[in-house]
């Protein structure tokens, strides 16, 4: 493999934080548990570290394995071109990841990288859009996103974005990852995921259902039937059997699309 690329200094506007701790690096790899029929993309692969191991595992797994990565930063993706030339099923995309076509790549795809942290939100939905070519994703994020995608109803994490993952993401907490992995060391702690993409939806997701949702946590103190009250009576809440007094923290995500697919009815 080529190094005639110095290697490119993190740059602020990308939010690049690189992964560098081995003993992290590999425990991500052992979590895919990879075979060789995986086709695995590696978002925001940066310098290449976990690139490395994951195309070591691939490589030995064999052919037909296939190793796609995604990286904005031009800088990186030409040293990403330049380390790996002749890696077997080895791919660069230059791009932007939040307007990449994951579904042009073929299925299924095993999604791994640690994410930028500054468009997790919406690049987890963007690869949601992608979810019938996606298997799972195994990804590093912010502690506290993690703590909200796997947060149970009553307590504190818990809120919308859990709640609009539900239907179509089944989540675990694998392991939390502290500042020092990084180069440069965020300022936050960092945890990592394995989201595993439902073949049929949880439950039944209406048209309301992101609306229900975003109004219920717009301001989470409020009882539900001040906050919805644009949406339904009291009566109709008491109707699915839900206290118009309670707080929207403590409705279950499937509760919340029967409520939408009430107000869909109205």
């Amino acid at each position: 493999m080529s190094r005639a690329f110095t290697l490119p200094r993190p740059r602020k506007r990308f939010g690049q934080h690189f992964l560098h701790d081995r003993s992290v690096l590999e425990r991500i790899v052992a979590a895919l548990g990879l075979s060789s029929t995986d086709h695995v993309v590696e978002i925001g692969p940066g310098r290449g570290a976990l690139t490395a191991l994951l195309a070591q595992s691939l490589g030995s797994a064999g052919i037909p394995a296939r190793l796609d990565v995604v990286e904005i930063d031009r800088d990186l993706a030409a040293h990403l071109t330049s380390e790996f030339a002749g890696a077997p099923g080895f791919t660069v995309h230059q791009a932007d990841v939040l307007r990449f076509d994951f579904s042009a790549l073929g299925g299924p795809l095993r999604v791994v990288g640690n994410l930028p942290y500054n468009i997790s939100t919406p690049l987890l939905f963007h690869l949601l859009e992608h979810r019938a070519v996606v298997t799972d994703l195994h990804v590093m994020l912010q502690k506290e996103v993690i703590d909200r995608i796997v947060a149970a109803p009553g307590t504190r994490e818990y809120g919308r974005l859990g709640i609009m993952l539900a239907p179509w993401l089944e989540a675990q907490r694998l392991f939390d990852v502290g500042p020092g992995a990084f180069s440069p060391p965020p300022q936050v702690w960092s945890s990592v995921a394995r989201l595993t993409v439902r073949r049929t939806a949880a439950f039944e997701v209406s048209p309301s259902f992101p609306k229900v949702v975003l109004a219920a946590f717009t301001q989470r103190r409020k009882t539900l039937r001040n906050a919805l009250r644009a949406f339904v009576e009291p009566a109709v809440l008491e109707r699915l059997g839900i206290d118009p007094g309670a707080r929207p923290d403590t409705l279950a995500p499937e509760r919340y699309a029967a409520l939408a697919r009430a107000v869909d009815g109205l």
